[in-house]
């Protein structure tokens, strides 16, 4: 897989007055690679990716895109990307197919065999009218005009707004061939199973700031590991041993409990257990979404004044 940086963000920073909506925003998107941009509604994720796009200048920072900047160079790097909102607006009284069609000349690319084959997959029928389309057909419509793009760096930002599972499962497809094909992705999510099955690298915001980013396994060392045990011994003392979360007896019996626990501690708490006479146990890895309970569980929901900026 070729390593070449796409997107290089360096400590973005964007105020709206003298509300700061993006604090220090570092971010890199390579060739072949799908980047997990996730975080609660308002933390920033969509502020973000209307600065990489050029539709609001940084007040702060660096973003490059294809080694351009993304502000002066907006016009040639957007013939090279493809981007679908969560929200999509489209004309009234044109046709699914008309919109896509004039979507795909905007860019500069045209109907292709690859086209009908998305409509195909996507079951959409392309000679309603807009304006009578639910949210799931309007963003089927996006989607379509987006993955018939062939061009260097897709956008997605909450992409599956609206969509059922099945179509879902399309989309995901679709994006794992953009990544063997070696494009870059940029996925914009607070579905976070959608993140995990296809993020290379995970990048977590809170409040304007990138709080972590890595693979999900080298970010898998920041949470707790999920423990399903039976024993013969009773585990009700479990629950005060350092490094121990969430701990809970199953169905009444002293026998059996669920419960995380810290990595650091996770070898000492299997030798009790192991002490205690094991007969059943299932040790889970933490999914994204206990990554991003961890940074969002006991937090308060994000300023509103942040939600109308984003």
């Amino acid at each position: 897989m070729a390593d070449q940086i796409v997107l290089d963000v360096q400590h973005l920073q964007k105020k709206f007055g003298k509300f700061q909506a993006l604090k220090d925003i570092n971010l890199q998107v390579r060739q072949g690679e799908v980047v997990g941009f996730i975080g609660p509604n308002g933390a920033g994720k969509s502020t973000t990716i209307r600065t990489i796009l050029g539709m609001l200048k940084a007040d702060g920072g660096v973003v490059k895109v294809f080694g351009e900047d993304a502000w002066s160079q907006a016009v040639q790097i957007h013939q090279r990307l493809a981007y679908v909102p969560g929200d999509v607006y489209l004309w009234p009284n044109f046709t699914g197919g008309q919109t896509i069609d004039l979507l795909l000349k905007m860019s500069k690319q045209q109907h292709s065999a690859k086209t009908d084959e998305l409509i195909k997959k996507f079951e959409l029928d392309p000679t309603k009218k807009n304006q009578t389309y639910s949210k799931g057909n309007r963003q089927k419509i996006a989607l379509i005009a987006a993955l018939s793009c062939d061009v260097d760096f897709y956008i997605f930002d909450e992409p599956t707004s609206g969509l059922d599972p099945l179509n879902e499962i399309i989309f995901q497809a679709e994006v794992v061939r953009l990544k063997d094909e070696g494009k870059a992705i940029l996925l914009s999510s607070h579905i976070l199973s959608e993140v995990e099955k296809m993020g290379d690298t995970i990048a977590i915001i809170r409040q304007g700031t990138i709080i972590e980013s890595g693979s999900l396994d080298e970010m898998r060392h920041l949470t707790r590991t999920n423990v399903n045990v039976s024993s013969t011994g009773e585990l009700s003392t479990l629950k005060d041993l350092s490094g121990v979360h969430q701990f809970k007896l199953i169905d009444d019996s002293k026998n059996k409990a669920e419960f995380s626990v810290d990595s650091d501690a996770l070898q000492a708490v299997m030798q009790v257990l192991t002490d205690k006479g094991i007969t059943n146990i299932q040790v889970a890895p933490p999914t994204l979404e206990d990554l991003f309970m961890r940074y969002y569980g006991d937090t308060d929901v994000e300023p509103e004044v942040n939600k109308h900026v984003q």
